[in-house]
């Protein structure tokens, strides 16, 4: 026999909950169920939830899954895959707000925070560059390049330009090793040598390379080689 929503008792439902308890005291089963809002004749909407937790391994693979992969669970059609992606994107841009354009960063560790939950999931390798002003206020931020990491590749003309373009007085960049270990490479360091010198000549100065790993990183500027 499924158990439908109208059988759970109405104070273990999970809008009553939230209206009672706040909505942190719900699982994330309880929250994507609510999102959901129905099940199936087969299941409750709480059932489907966790299956479709289950088959994601829970939200860490979930926030990136397309439209095409949430529709291939049965049960989950266009209309709730929809919901489920509109509530991410709005949890990613409510999480940027904490990083806006005022975000100052004046130490390794406070470069890794910005972007830290942005990049220690990431699949591929993304190198990015943080654009500061005098008062090392963040200003911009762009992704230059996705793929491994290559001397020949990573274009110092394609990091300053952008700096050129948004007034920049400095740049930190930024990428993340998927492998969680962000121990440098020889390309990383070499990389790294390559744009710092270039800022030099340009007159915008490199002030660090991060290489973000899982709740990890590491500073090539305290490893000497900025």
């Amino acid at each position: 026999m499924t158990l439908m929503i109208r059988d759970v008792p109405k104070d273990d439902r999970p809008r009553e909950r939230l209206l009672s308890a706040g909505p942190e005291s719900l699982a994330d089963h309880e929250l994507l169920a609510i999102l959901l809002r129905t099940g199936t004749k087969e299941e409750s909407v709480l059932q489907l939830a966790h299956r479709l937790l289950q088959h994601f391994e829970g939200l860490r693979l979930l926030k990136d899954a397309s439209i095409e992969e949430i529709t291939s669970i049965k049960g989950i059609g266009t209309t709730k895959a929809i919901q489920i992606l509109a509530a991410i994107e709005l949890g990613r841009r409510i999480h940027r707000l904490g990083y806006n354009d005022r975000y100052v960063i004046r130490s390794p560790e406070d470069g890794a925070k910005y972007v830290m939950e942005d990049m220690r999931f990431l699949s591929q390798e993304h190198f990015v560059a943080i654009y500061l002003n005098t008062k090392n206020q963040v200003i911009h931020r762009k992704t230059i390049f996705i793929g491994s990491l290559n001397a020949s590749i990573v274009h110092p003309r394609e990091v300053f330009k952008e700096a050129i373009k948004r007034s920049a007085a400095s740049i930190i960049c930024v990428h993340n090793h998927p492998s969680g270990d962000p121990t440098p490479s020889r390309e990383d360091i070499d990389v790294t040598k390559r744009l710092a010198e270039c800022g030099r000549i340009i007159g915008i100065e490199l002030l660090d390379h991060l290489i973000i790993g899982d709740q990890k990183f590491v500073s090539l500027k305290e490893k000497g080689y900025v």
